[in-house]
């Protein structure tokens, strides 16, 4: 991977400002990979991408990921911060060749693996969690028997839950990535609290503060020395602060 240059790290994050969550992780994989165009990248499956922003994370700001959340416990509430390897997270898809088979109750359906666009299609359709997750099942599905006839249409749109429930498991084995949740142990209290990691809202935060960080470094120099914003970009971070310090001590 190719890592972004300060420039176009800040034009990602000036354009990701007036977006919600689902265009800002867009621009973050668009930065993880630039040879790709929109529709791909929507397309691809969603341990993929976050494949992607976890290297994109590491090319960035290193391994080490620092997680901060609160005890579940209401008796406990105790603030937990722990340490994760950005390296050892991301695992790649494991599609099986023909895509998912799930053959249950007299159905027999090939299903693909979910992907941001059907998120954002399911997220912006649905009306409760039930229709969700019909509306999912129903885009990823490729093709259905029912009974050893084809099924399409409303059939699809309707799936039985039990079809979806054996969609969702065998979606889960060959993505595992594509939602991580971790259970941490309080050590307050041994309470255990599952905690969603989402890389995309993750490397977001930290984008937002190193861009922050980087334009009060540009305001500095500026003023000290009168060198425009791409010039001071094109420094190394440790020249920056050298300079900074300099400005610092005068």
């Amino acid at each position: 991977m190719a890592v972004t240059g300060p420039a176009e790290l800040l034009a990602t994050w000036e354009a990701g400002l007036a977006q919600q969550a689902g265009g800002r992780a867009l621009l973050l994989h668009r930065a993880a990979r630039p040879e790709a165009g929109t529709d791909a990248l929507l397309s691809v499956p969603l341990g993929e991408r976050a494949a992607d922003l976890f290297a994109l994370r590491r090319a960035l700001f290193g391994d080490r990921m620092q997680v901060k959340i609160d005890c579940a416990d209401p008796d406990c509430g105790e603030a937990m911060e722990f340490e994760l390897d950005a390296g050892e997270m991301g695992a790649r898809p494991r599609m099986p060749e023909g895509g998912l088979r799930v053959e249950e109750g007299g159905w027999a359906v090939r299903f693909r693996l979910p992907a941001p666009a059907d998120l954002a299609a399911v997220s912006a359709a649905a009306v409760d969690a039930e229709d969700a997750r019909r509306l999912l099942g129903a885009r990823c599905a490729l093709s259905a028997l029912r009974g050893g006839r084809p099924a399409a249409g409303e059939e699809l749109a309707r799936l039985p839950d039990p079809v979806l429930k054996r969609f969702a498991e065998a979606a889960e084995q060959a993505d595992p990535a594509a939602e991580v949740v971790l259970n941490i142990a309080c050590p307050e209290c041994g309470a255990a609290t599952p905690a969603e990691l989402d890389i995309a809202a993750y490397l977001w935060t930290e984008l937002d503060a190193w861009a922050r960080d980087v334009l009060l470094d540009v305001h500095l120099l500026a003023s000290a020395y009168g060198w425009s914003e791409p010039q001071i970009l094109a420094l190394s971070p440790l020249r920056r602060r050298y300079y900074l310090e300099l400005c610092a001590d005068a």
